[in-house]
């Protein structure tokens, strides 16, 4: 991240704390301190004000956090009480009206910190997330190679798939795939699900031995420099029967459609429905129980949300995940899920986009 995309981030908090009233912001939430500072260590607190921001850290980061920040922030490393020393800093600027992460900060933490400051302490929420859900160039580059990278480990993976094994087996070459070509962490823990497990949309990974005839479903992510792709695919063990090519047309049709149709300036609730629509007037609208998708950046789940129940409208500049399915207890399930940019001019396909139905020689 260079010193202007700093500057241009910590400006835009700067300018929305002053839309809210407030004098300064106790950002607590790692992603949210590693969009503005580069920070990257597990441990950490950022006051954010006007006229710059301090980072507090402890000992373990007392190399790294002054190389990472540069100059976006003052650098703090407080080698014993990391609490108290923020205490004492905010003692120091005297903000009249502090805002805390209410979403992030406990109830406990929230107390210990007000404890004898004269200071008022308020709530907010979401306010550098609103700003996150923006992405610049290098954010979108970020995703799309992430993307890349996820793509590779799949197509490396899949020939190696054989009748007998476990969810667990695949899952575990997969993410070794990933991490072999340059994945950063798993965003979330991958999901391998056979048969009549994938019908549960965040099935847990297990030991069940794979089985021809039936569907295969796997979700799963990679990181580059910090940002998240989140890519679905379902495939069939052996020749598919006409069943599940109907299912599977049925979720293949829904999903092109959502992700040529979303766009800047609809509402998460009008995405939503381009791909519900579909599945609905073909019978199966209690089949899809979940949202249509969701923001990805730093966090493999940010804002929007792309939802029956959202009203908010899609910002220019958001990438965001388009993942409609069909459920199926006691049969299985097919989710197919790419990785969207919501551009000026349209849609931006950031993963390959490839849901042709792959039938495994396994």
């Amino acid at each position: 991240m260079s010193e202007s995309a700093r500057a241009a981030r910590h400006a835009a908090v700067a300018a929305s704390l002053e839309r809210e009233g407030l004098a300064a912001l106790l950002v607590s939430h790692l992603p949210n301190i590693r969009w503005l500072t580069g920070f990257t260590g597990s441990a950490g607190v950022l006051l954010v004000g006007p006229g710059g921001m301090t980072l507090i850290t402890d000992f373990r980061y007392a190399s790294q956090a002054p190389q990472e920040v540069g100059h976006a922030a003052d650098v703090i490393i407080e080698r014993v009480n990391v609490p108290e020393r923020l205490r004492r800093v905010i003692e120091g600027m005297a903000p009249e009206r502090l805002g805390i992460e209410a979403h992030i900060l406990t109830v406990r933490e929230a107390e210990r910190l007000s404890a004898g400051l004269k200071n008022r302490i308020l709530p907010t929420s979401d306010l550098v997330e609103r700003l996150r859900q923006v992405k610049d160039e290098s954010e979108v580059a970020a995703i799309r190679a992430a993307a890349a990278l996820a793509h590779e480990a799949l197509a490396a993976v899949l020939p190696t798939v054989v009748l007998g094994d476990r969810e667990i087996d695949i899952a575990s070459r997969l993410e070794s795939a990933l991490r072999i070509r340059g994945s950063e962490w798993h965003p979330f823990p991958t999901i391998v699900a056979s048969g009549p497990r994938a019908a549960m949309p965040h099935a847990r990974t297990s030991t069940r031995d794979i089985r021809r005839g039936e569907f295969l479903l796997i979700d799963f992510g990679a990181q580059v420099d910090g940002y998240c792709a989140d890519i679905t695919r379902t495939v069939a063990l052996g020749p598919a029967d006409d069943r599940q090519r109907s299912v599977y047309r049925i979720v293949q049709e829904a999903q092109l459609a959502a992700r040529q149709g979303v766009h800047a300036g609809m509402t998460g609730r009008e995405a939503d429905a381009i791909a519900r629509d579909q599945i609905v007037a073909r019978g199966y609208g209690e089949a899809f129980g979940h949202s249509l998708g969701h923001g990805l950046g730093l966090e493999v789940h940010e804002g929007p949300r792309l939802a029956a129940t959202a009203d908010a409208v899609l910002p220019v500049g958001a990438v965001v995940t388009i993942e409609p399915g069909i459920y199926l207890p006691g049969w299985g399930g097919v989710r197919l899920e790419d990785d969207v940019w919501l551009g000026a001019d349209g849609p931006v396909l950031l993963s390959d986009g490839r849901t042709d139905l792959i039938e495994l020689d396994a």
